[in-house]
């Protein structure tokens, strides 16, 4: 769907195409009918058998789920996530496909289940694109080349990963809170502004979120506020070199591993934006939200609200919006004792144009919560933070 806008100027009027589409559903995916059941075995001790149907008609093997299950054994007092190496079945991990599953629970013996009247089990699925293992043509250096490993290239040949599609929503994060915040964790006071965040602390330390506001991205959120997050999930945030690679894809978008008779060459593996190498307003189109209102939002917009111009694997926002934490370092002699600064990378709603690149990046204490930073998540192999 487009929409235009005229603008006039010294008397001369202008189309602008604002490139939106209707914002994806961007919140947990829909999953409903969870079932669960305590099955006796011969040998391997009592398991819990969770079903549930999958809803989204667009999950895919190349826009699959991240389905994740967490469990109270105290009336919803306390929650916590159930290991994925404690669980089989076709339901939890990475789903490529919708409709009816279900997980097997080993070793619940282990947590001090009994019966199924002391537990409450949640599950929940995160929208994700795969990114095929293979080389890819990585053009930024750590810390933008200021990091005293700068002399060191990362490895761009990476291993198979998912990557979330869409910036992690308010209206996720304040599942998370209302489920481990307590007395404030991961909660600070700047994000009750509606028309930044809008995520209010009720008096009794529960969260809700401002009317219209769920499918914007949260802001207002550390780097260890995104951390807690996404331990929470079973996530982590992506390396610098993974979100790249998200921007630009691969040289081959299938991955170098696929048969050659079934390669699909990367046409822009060196593109400068998500959707190539366009200016972001090139033309009068819009393709990302970036500093002024031109391009129809004055602050935030709802993520997937130009996915039109996803990256080569269908990921959302990767340019604009907010900023995103990444896991690596940055580190120079001048910042040494200092609280890990870290990198942040894609340019925000704040940022003009050309800062919303695959390139540039910029350093912040993990500590700074800013309006103009969010976070997505990514699961893969255990990666170590340049």
């Amino acid at each position: 769907m487009k929409r235009q806008r005229r603008l006039c100027c010294i008397g001369v009027c202008s189309a602008v195409v604002l490139a939106l589409g209707a914002a994806a559903p961007a919140r947990w995916l829909a999953t409903d009918g969870v079932k669960v059941r305590l099955e006796p075995t011969e040998l391997g001790g009592p398991k819990i058998v969770v079903e549930y149907d999958l809803k989204d008609p667009n999950v895919t093997p190349e826009s699959p789920a991240y389905v994740f299950l967490r469990y109270s054994q105290d009336s919803g007092d306390t929650w916590q996530l159930v290991p994925m190496d404690a669980l089989r079945g076709n339901g939890f991990d990475i789903v490529d496909k919708p409709g009816h599953k279900e997980v097997l629970w080993w070793g619940i013996d282990q947590t001090g289940v009994a019966d199924l009247a002391q537990i409450e089990v949640r599950v929940r699925a995160i929208a994700m694109a795969k990114v095929p293992a293979g080389r890819f043509t990585m053009k930024s250096l750590p810390g933008g080349g200021l990091d005293e490993s700068g002399a060191t290239r990362p490895d761009p040949n990476l291993p198979l990963y998912y990557i979330a599609k869409y910036e992690t929503t308010i209206a996720m994060y304040a599942d998370y809170l209302n489920e481990v915040g307590g007395e404030g964790a991961g909660w600070n006071a700047r994000m009750a502004r509606p028309e930044r965040c809008g995520i209010i602390q009720e008096g009794n330390h529960t969260y809700s979120v401002s009317p219209g506001r769920e499918d914007y991205p949260v802001t207002y959120v550390s780097w260890y506020d995104a951390m807690g997050f996404l331990r929470w999930c079973g996530l982590r945030l992506p390396t610098e070199a993974e979100w790249e690679k998200a921007v630009r894809g691969g040289l081959y978008l299938d991955g170098d591993r696929t048969a050659d008779i079934h390669r699909d060459p990367n046409p822009l593996p060196e593109r400068r934006y998500p959707w190539g190498d366009e200016d972001p307003n090139a033309d009068g189109v819009y393709r990302c939200n970036f500093d002024g209102a031109d391009d129809g939002f004055e602050r935030l917009a709802p993520v997937g609200s130009f996915q039109r111009f996803a990256s080569p694997y269908g990921v959302c926002d990767l340019a604009g919006n907010v900023a995103e934490w990444t896991l690596d370092w940055y580190s120079t002699s001048y910042h040494a004792g200092l609280d890990g600064f870290r990198m942040v990378r894609g340019g925000s709603w704040m940022a003009v144009p050309e800062g919303c690149d695959a390139v540039t990046g910029a350093t912040q204490l993990p500590l700074q919560e800013s309006s103009i930073m969010g976070f997505r998540g990514v699961r893969g192999p255990a990666a170590t933070p340049r």
